[in-house]
């Protein structure tokens, strides 16, 4: 069985959020960079972009496809994972911390709401591979 950091938020396009205050860091799961395989690239936004929640933010380039990063959130982003570039492989070591993608500030705190917790996210990626 996956495990799933109990202290993040997921989304069904498999993005976790970590939230502290109006702050939210995002970064892929670690499901959705197995299901990838290795990561080869990553398109981030600018910082101060303001990116709309279920619009994506970047795409994720793998030796499997190239996808996109859907956001979990409205928000402006403040910050982008600058070691990212030059350390590709930490999104595949290690996806819930170090490498995760961008934090954005947060508009509407409400939105949190409709994330799934560590078990719920358990339970949609179980049906998910089950069909």
């Amino acid at each position: 069985m996956k495990v799933f950091p109990e202290d993040l938020l997921y989304s069904r396009e498999h993005i976790w959020v970590r939230v502290d205050g109006d702050m939210a860091t995002m970064g892929i799961t670690d499901y959705a960079q197995e299901s990838l395989g290795e990561i080869l690239s990553v398109e981030f936004p600018e910082i101060d972009t303001y990116i709309e929640r279920d619009e994506a933010f970047g795409s994720i380039e793998s030796t499997k496809a190239v996808v996109d990063l859907i956001s979990s959130l409205s928000g402006t982003v403040v910050s982008i994972n600058e070691d990212i570039p030059d350390d590709i492989g930490i999104i595949n070591s290690d996806p819930h911390d170090t490498g995760w993608l961008i934090v954005i500030e947060m508009d509407d705190m409400g939105e949190l709401d409709d994330l799934l917790d560590a078990s719920g996210y358990h339970d949609f990626i179980t049906e998910e591979e089950t069909g």
